[in-house]
C-alpha cells in the first residue's frame, strides 16, 4: 500500500528484503509510561480506557511519538472477547482481571453469546478504524487476540491462575466439553480478526500465553489444533497487500516446527531459545519475531546494547527477523533503557541487510 512510509515491519515478516531489523515492544503502550498513567487516571479504570476509542487511539500512538517504533499495536486486552461472549470482566486493584461467571458446566458453555462485532465488540472496530486515521501511515498497526486455550484458562478458570486446576480438570475429565469451548471460541475468534483486518489491521497476531503449561500431546490436540483452525479461516490479504499473522505460543519454543507448519507467517520466540537455532529449525519457512528476556531492560543502556548485538548476531543475516522482547516489557522498566533497546536495533542491524 502506497500510503505507509514505514513498512519494513511487513516486508520482514514477509522475509522480503529490508535496510534494517524492525523492532517493537510487546505491550509498548503501557504502565511503564508516565503519559500513559496519565490518560489511565484521566479514564478512571482499565476497561473505559479499552472501551474509549479516542482514549484508545491516544495510548497507542503515545509509544511512537517516544520512540522510532516500526509497527503499532491495538491498545486493548485479549480478555474483550470472553466479555462480549457474557462472562462480565472486571479488574479488581492489584489482583489482575476476573469474571463475575466464570464457566463450570456444559450449560454455561452452551448459553454463551455469539458476539456480534459491530455491537459487544463495536468499540474494538471502532479504536481500530480511529488509529489507522491518527497514524496516517507513520507505520502499519497490528491487530491482535488471545489464542483460544488461552482464553479458556480464564474464562474456566475464572481469573489468572498459577495451577490451572479447573480448566486442566475438564481438558482431563472432560475433553468434549473443552473442545465444544475451544471451538466456539475459535469460530468468535476468526470473526474478530477478520473484522479487525476489515477496519484497518495490516498484520496480526495470536497470543497463545498459556500454551507453554500443557503436554506436548495436550499442547496439539487443545491449543495449536484451534490456532490452526484460525489460521484456516482468516483473511489474509486487505486494500491490495498481505496481511501477515504472527502466532506466539509462549513456553511454546519446543513445538516450533509444528507451530511453523501452521501457515502462520511468524512465530513469536520467548527468551529461553537461542533466535540463531530457531532459525536453523524454521528460518526457511517462517519470519521470527524476539527474543530479549524484557529483564536485560533493568540493565544499563550499554548492557542493553551488548545484549542486542548478541541476537542480532546469532539470526545472522537477512531479512525474516523482526526484533522485541520475549514477553511483555515491565511496569518498572525505565522508558529511557527501552529507547536505548530500540535504537541499538536500529543502529546495529543495518550490517546484516547488505
Amino acid at each position: 500500500m502506497s500510503d505507509l512510509k514505514n513498512d519494513r515491519f511487513l516486508r520482514a515478516l514477509l522475509k522480503e528484503p529490508v535496510d534494517m531489523t524492525p523492532v517493537w515492544m510487546m505491550r509498548q503502550a503501557g504502565r511503564y509510561l508516565p503519559e500513559y498513567k496519565a490518560t489511565r487516571a484521566k479514564a478512571g479504570d482499565f476497561m473505559t480506557l479499552c472501551k474509549t476509542p479516542e482514549l484508545a487511539t491516544e495510548v497507542t500512538i503515545q509509544p511512537l511519538d517516544r520512540f522510532p517504533l516500526d509497527a503499532a499495536i491495538l491498545f486493548s486486552d485479549i480478555l474483550t472477547v470472553p466479555d462480549a461472549m457474557g462472562l462480565g470482566l472486571y479488574f479488581s486493584e492489584g489482583e489482575g482481571p476476573r469474571f463475575e461467571r466464570p464457566l463450570r458446566t456444559k450449560a454455561d458453555i452452551e448459553n454463551l453469546i455469539k458476539p456480534q462485532m459491530d455491537e459487544e465488540l463495536g468499540y474494538v472496530m471502532a479504536a481500530v478504524a480511529m488509529i489507522r486515521r491518527e497514524l496516517d501511515g507513520r507505520v502499519p498497526l497490528i491487530g491482535f487476540t488471545g489464542s483460544p486455550w488461552t482464553l479458556a484458562t480464564y474464562m474456566v478458570e475464572g481469573s489468572s491462575s498459577k495451577e490451572y486446576a479447573k480448566v486442566k480438570g475438564m481438558l482431563y475429565d472432560q475433553p468434549q466439553l473443552m473442545h465444544l469451548l475451544l471451538d466456539k471460541l475459535a469460530d468468535t475468534i476468526i470473526e474478530y480478526l477478520n473484522a479487525q483486518i476489515e477496519h484497518g489491521a495490516q498484520a496480526v497476531m495470536i497470543f497463545d500465553t498459556w500454551g507453554g503449561v500443557l503436554t506436548t500431546r495436550d499442547y496439539k490436540e487443545f491449543s495449536l489444533r484451534y490456532m490452526q483452525k484460525i489460521m484456516d479461516g482468516l483473511k489474509r490479504e486487505s486494500e491490495g497487500r498481505k496481511v501477515p499473522v504472527i502466532m506466539f505460543s509462549k513456553g511454546g519454543c519446543q513445538w516450533l516446527e509444528a507451530q511453523a507448519d501452521t501457515g502462520a507467517d511468524a512465530l513469536g520466540l520467548d527468551w529461553t531459545l537461542d533466535i540463531g537455532n530457531a532459525r536453523e529449525r524454521v528460518g526457511d519457512k517462517v519470519a521470527l519475531q524476539g527474543n530479549m528476556d524484557p529483564c536485560v531492560l533493568y540493565a544499563s543502556p550499554e548492557r542493553i546494547r551488548e545484549e542486542v548485538a548478541t541476537i542480532l548476531e546469532s539470526y545472522g543475516k537477512g531479512s525474516g527477523h523482526v526484533f522485541n522482547l520475549g514477553h511483555g516489557i515491565h511496569q518498572f522498566v525505565d522508558p529511557e533503557h527501552a529507547k536505548a533497546f530500540i535504537e541499538a536495533v536500529h543502529e546495529l542491524s543495518p550490517a546484516y541487510h547488505k
